[in-house]
């Protein structure tokens, strides 16, 4: 039986860290976005991200008991994994944004898009950025509160 405040601290801490992979997000869009403006000759390299963006990015904590099932995965595999479950979580946050908003904050026009709220184009992007997230989450883990 968990003790007095043990769910208290459990919830702060999974909070916290909802809150870390939304910031982390938020600062890699930002980022990635400045880049790409950049690539297309602007020299301000004006980024951009959406607010709304915070939780969608902060989801990434339901990630962590997958990265601790499929730990021992080859690579290759893991990132696959994260990029289906990237993807997923990209394409049910567009479509529920266009419900609840009338128009989702991203829409990609490419000939890769699937209904606007992902591409294929991404493929390699969010690859990378699941194994990342094996290393935040391991880091986050030696971190206590």
């Amino acid at each position: 039986m968990p003790l007095k405040g043990q769910h208290h601290t459990t919830f702060m801490k999974k909070g916290m860290r909802f809150l870390i992979y939304g910031l982390i997000g938020l600062g890699i869009e930002v980022s990635y976005t400045g880049l790409a403006s950049l690539l297309q000759g602007d020299l301000s390299m004006h980024g951009f991200t959406f607010l709304v963006m915070l939780p969608v990015y902060g989801m990434a904590i339901f990630l962590e008991p997958v990265h601790e099932r499929i730990r021992f995965f080859p690579w290759w595999l893991r990132g696959g994994i994260y990029l289906a479950l990237i993807w997923g979580i990209e394409y049910a946050s567009g479509a529920s944004f266009a419900a609840i908003l009338g128009k989702s904050p991203w829409v990609y026009a490419d000939r890769l898009n699937i209904n606007g709220y992902i591409t294929l184009r991404m493929a390699p992007e969010w690859f990378l950025a699941g194994l990342g997230f094996e290393k935040v989450h391991d880091f986050l883990e030696t971190i206590t509160v």
